[in-house]
């Protein structure tokens, strides 16, 4: 085959030409140092690509397919968002990804394509989009200039190590883990998918009999006319259109007035929502029988991996119904299990090592239950005199400090008057001074230096915390507290990722990791390999950093999801 005449870009700049894939491998095998690719996919599969060997030599591939230099991690490549690719056909050797990279320089922003990193970060090439061909052409050339500024600002903010020990890692993982996918059970979803249209019909009849009519449950102007004129019920809140019925208005309403209406339209809403997830999750079973989630890497400015594609995260896990669903998530062809890990409190251990407070590090080395030692410190009683009432209200405060809670908010969650929270976090403090005064600099700190810190250096940059206006302030100062300690959380999870796949590699074990959902980690396990295994879980979790308060792990085992959760 006769390769297509060349054509330049921007008169003479850039030597490109449209090749085959065979044409491809042999200029890669004759090139010393890295390469670049840009490429096209549809419907998450590789359509063509673009591999550029310099800033101004790149070749245009029309093929999905891409030799064994993809798989040669000799071969250094930099890209885009390699995991998009490697998670169908496997791209190993990426020693610069331009996504992962701008995401730690600077992880709350929104757009961070190509072509945004190049107005920021660039040496002043541009990306024709005169056409498709020219966009891969021009984005596979740009990626070099971008690695090298990168690279610059990463090392600026003593990010290196963590981009290069634990982001680019984490994403090959990532990739070999949408690959396999998970196994669910088909019959047992679409079983439950009837269930749920079923309960949603049966109580919109009820909400039509409470009426006394037939109305759209579903319209917010025909549920104003039931509840407010029809039914003369006490108002909610105002709005534009007249009074919200939002989900926390109804179960306002309903704690006030117990109406069989509002129990009614209440459990649609619930069931509706069981069902949609439902349907997401059958759209997306392959001809494998498995779930391929895609992981995001880049979306929480927290440093949180979350999941679309379907949304592994909003399945609900203390509901009987959330639990239903993780029972169709099963142990695949060739396996017998499957095992879950996760941290036991690490928001609060994070905290207790960062803020070195001296009564929480105590009540953690105690080793009983956390929140009923903790409760008995700040109400002054014996723990075996703390009841229930006492531990969810300091449970509540405990993990309300974390996420910034006023004590307005708090004596909404407690259903307190604001006074009594404040005085419940007032005794709080007194116990705790070293939490207040951790809390109180934290944010006295990013102020100062425009951002905050993870135990490992991951940086969230909060400009807010000198804005005029108060609200965006007080956002921004709820952020400054918050993501120390969920970043420190995602940082120490992503090395538990890490550790337990390198001893599963050295080990030359069967069973292998598949996912990371809520701090937890799923894997599908052969019998023979349980007992090591979950050993080798539980302690490759437990160094993953070395917390003042030390990690705790609990391991599960199950033929589903469910059942294993422990």
């Amino acid at each position: 085959q006769i390769s297509e005449p060349e054509f330049s870009l921007f008169g003479s700049d850039i030597d490109s030409a449209v090749i085959t894939a065979d044409e491809v491998d042999k200029k890669i095998s004759a090139h010393t140092g890295p390469i670049s690719i840009a490429y096209e996919l549809i419907d998450d599969r590789l359509h063509r690509y673009a591999v550029a060997l310099d800033k101004a030599t790149a070749f245009l591939v029309h093929s999905s397919e891409m030799g064994e230099w993809a798989n040669n991690s000799a071969v250094e490549k930099i890209a885009h968002d390699a995991k998009a690719v490697a998670r169908e056909k496997g791209l190993t050797g990426v020693i610069f990804d331009t996504s992962r990279a701008a995401y730690l320089v600077n992880p709350g922003v929104r757009s961070q394509e190509v072509k945004d990193l190049l107005e920021r970060w660039g040496d002043g090439s541009q990306i024709d989009e005169s056409s498709p061909e020219q966009v891969l052409l021009t984005t596979a050339c740009a990626l070099f200039g971008l690695r090298d500024s990168l690279t610059k600002e990463l090392s600026d903010r003593g990010l290196a190590k963590l981009y290069q020990e634990l982001e680019l890692p984490i994403a090959d993982l990532l990739a070999l883990m949408e690959n396999r996918g998970i196994a669910v059970d088909k019959k047992g979803l679409e079983t439950l998918a009837a269930f749920f249209d079923g309960e949603v019909a049966r109580e919109t009849k009820i909400a039509h009999d409470a009426a006394g009519h037939e109305f759209n449950v579903a319209s917010p102007k025909q549920l104003q006319v039931v509840l407010f004129d029809e039914l003369g019920l006490p108002k909610t809140k105002k709005i534009k259109t007249g009074f919200t019925t939002d989900a926390d208005a109804l179960t306002w309403l309903f704690e006030k007035t117990s109406h069989p209406l509002l129990a009614a339209l209440l459990r649609i809403r619930e069931t509706k929502k069981l069902a949609t997830t439902i349907e997401g999750l059958l759209v997306e079973i392959q001809k494998d029988k498995r779930i391929h989630t895609h992981f995001a890497q880049t979306v929480a400015a927290t440093g949180r991996l979350s999941s679309v594609g379907p949304n592994l995260q909003n399945i609900p896990v203390r509901t009987e119904e959330g639990r239903k669903i993780r029972e169709c998530f099963i142990s695949g062809t060739g396996f017998d299990a499957l095992l879950t890990a996760d941290y036991s409190q690490i928001e609060m251990r994070i905290m207790a090592h960062l803020s070195n407070d001296e009564h929480l590090l105590k009540a953690f080395e105690s080793g009983e239950d956390l929140h009923a030692t903790v409760a008995a410190e700040v109400f002054g009683v014996k723990a075996s005199d703390v009841d229930p009432e006492m531990r969810r209200q300091i449970k509540a405060m405990s993990y309300g400090l974390a996420y910034g809670l006023s004590s307005y908010g708090l004596a909404a969650q407690l259903d307190l008057t604001p006074p009594a929270a404040q005085d419940l976090m007032d005794r709080y403090f007194e116990r705790f001074g070293g939490i207040r005064d951790y809390l109180k600099t934290v944010v006295e700190d990013a102020r100062k230096v425009g951002y905050t810190e993870t135990v490992m250096g991951r940086r969230r940059y909060l400009p807010d915390l000198l804005h005029d206006n108060r609200q965006r302030r007080e956002v921004a100062e709820r952020m400054a507290l918050n993501a120390p300690i969920q970043g420190s959380a995602a940082d120490i999870i992503k090395q538990a990722m890490l550790n337990v796949q390198g001893a599963l590699l050295d080990g030359k074990y069967t069973s292998r990791l598949l996912l990371q959902v809520h701090d937890e980690l799923i894997l599908e396990v052969v019998s023979k390999e349980i007992d090591e295994v979950s050993e080798l879980v539980r302690v490759q979790m437990g160094k993953a950093y070395p917390l003042r308060a030390p990690l705790d792990v609990s391991v599960g085992i199950g033929k589903s999801w469910n059942e294993a959760a422990h």
